[in-house]
Parts: C-alpha cells; structure tokens; sequence
C-alpha cells in the first residue's frame, strides 16, 4: 500500500502503518485518516495525535490505552480522557486508529 503526499510516495504496510516512521508528516496523517474514515483532523484529533507521538518519543513505546488516558486526564481534563472520548474521534480506537495516524509502530497483536 502506498500513500502520496507532496508529490513522494510512501510506504504503508497492507494495514495502512507507515513503514519507515522517520517518513511522518502532518500531511500523510491527514493521509491516513481519510483511509480510517475520518474525513477530516480537528484540533481534538490533533491533541490525541501529538500526545500520542510525544509518548513515543519519549518512551520508546506506543502508550498503552489506562497509560494514554492518565495523560490526555492531565493535559486537557477529564471530559477529554476516557476511551468513549477516543473512539468519538478514532473509530477503532487508540492503538489501532491514532496511533496509526500519528505514525506510530503498530503494536504486538494488533491487526
């Protein structure tokens, strides 16, 4: 599978996760969202997306879902951390669905 974007082409695996993650932009997110059927990225999605990205940088790892959660309680307040909240914004989720926007590795066991 491949994304363009900006006139290059990209790499995704047959599930659409990027494959060399240092090819991340802004633009190819927007990419991927449409391919996950979020027509369009607000600031909310943004908030998930670069929290989620900022995680990773950080820790080496894709945060788990009670981690990620903690963190979005932290930064933007309760109304803004629970999965129904993430799932409003990403239909599958964090692991599967923002973190494939953001760019992220696909985690162990998720398809």
């Amino acid at each position: 599978m491949q994304a363009v974007v900006d006139g290059k082409v990209i790499q995704l695996s047959e599930a659409g996760w990027l494959e060399n993650l240092d090819e991340w932009s802004e633009a190819l997110a927007v990419e991927i969202a449409r391919n996950e059927n979020i027509p369009e990225l607000t600031q909310e999605h943004w908030d998930i997306i670069h929290t989620a990205r900022e995680y990773f940088q950080d820790n080496g790892v894709v945060a788990e879902p009670r981690a990620f959660s903690k963190i979005m309680k932290n930064k933007f307040g309760a109304e803004r951390s629970d999965q129904k909240y993430i799932y409003s914004l990403f239909p599958t989720g964090l692991i599967k669905c923002a973190n494939k926007v953001a760019g992220l590795p696909r985690p162990k066991g998720c398809s």
